[in-house]
């Protein structure tokens, strides 16, 4: 089993009918990430908290739809998180949140995941919003010196970051020494302002970057270096398409595992990039199934 913890939240789209209407659609990296993967086919759960309201009800109905199991998800009376995505002519997508005592941000550390659980994911807002970023990092810490595979995204939105240079030291040594493969964006690497080199040293055994129409790139430890093409799609909006790629990475990951030194990188990122392009072609968050690829 492979657990995806953080956010859920709701993301108000820009539509062209009636001009200036926006539509609620399930998003959060996280929740994306765990769509993503229940989609593709693999046995994953989820683990945050959700609110009690009717944006939490659908966001859980969503999860569920796609097969992933809920056993690890908290539920408070607080509202659900609000983001609103601004798309720029290429589809690309910056974000304005609504997070002012919002159910996720109070998640609290779980018990020790499942023996099953193989893999973790965490990234974005949960690794920002207190109390609940100190929790996910505890969690982080706690599965990663059991073994397990972690896979961080940072995700980065520099809206929710009140201090950036106390964000990238929190970055690079209280989160990376515990992350087995970090994935990020070009902008996220821009934003942190570090170099592959530094990351790779920090801890994590492969780095990944995703720079959008120019294709994706993975540097190990031990100084391979491989890349993908993007796919060429009509692009609706990137929003969920690097959550896709997170899904992806793990699926393949996990479905031979072993040293990720030996892990068939092409063809891991060949499906990441085939999986995020598919994405890229429908408005909002919404990852393919498996039957797609």
């Amino acid at each position: 089993m492979i657990v995806v913890g953080g956010e859920a939240l709701i993301d108000l789209v820009p539509v062209a009918r009636p001009p200036g209407a926006l539509l609620p659609r399930p998003g959060g990296g996280p929740y994306n990430t765990a769509l993503a993967l229940g989609r593709l086919g693999a046995e994953v759960a989820f683990c945050s908290r959700v609110s009690t309201d009717g944006f939490g009800e659908s966001l859980l109905a969503g999860l569920r739809a796609a097969g992933v199991d809920l056993s690890l998800v908290q539920r408070g009376p607080e509202p659900t998180t609000l983001a609103v995505p601004s798309l720029a002519p290429d589809g690309s997508a910056s974000y304005c949140f609504y997070v002012e005592g919002t159910a996720d941000r109070l998640f609290a550390l779980p018990p020790a995941l499942p023996d099953a659980v193989r893999a973790l994911a965490l990234g974005t807002c949960s690794l920002v919003l207190e109390p609940g970023a100190s929790a996910y990092e505890a969690l982080l810490r706690r599965e990663s010196r059991r073994g397990l595979l972690t896979l961080l995204d940072p995700n980065i939105r520099p809206a929710l970051i009140a201090d950036p240079e106390a964000y990238r030291e929190r970055f690079l040594t209280r989160l990376l020494p515990y992350a087995s493969v970090l994935k990020l964006s070009q902008e996220d690497a821009d934003w942190l302002g570090g170099r592959v080199t530094d990351w790779l040293a920090a801890g994590p055994s492969a780095v990944v970057l995703t720079r959008g129409a120019a294709g994706l790139t993975v540097w190990t430890r031990e100084g391979a270096e491989h890349s993908a093409a993007a796919r060429p799609v009509a692009v609706a909006d990137t929003i969920g398409a690097g959550d896709t790629v997170n899904a992806a990475l793990l699926h393949r990951l996990t479905a031979s595992p072993g040293d990720l030194m030996r892990a068939d990188w092409p063809d891991v990122l060949a499906y990441a990039a085939h999986a995020a392009a598919l994405t890229c072609t429908r408005a909002g968050a919404e990852p393919p199934y498996a039957t797609e690829l």
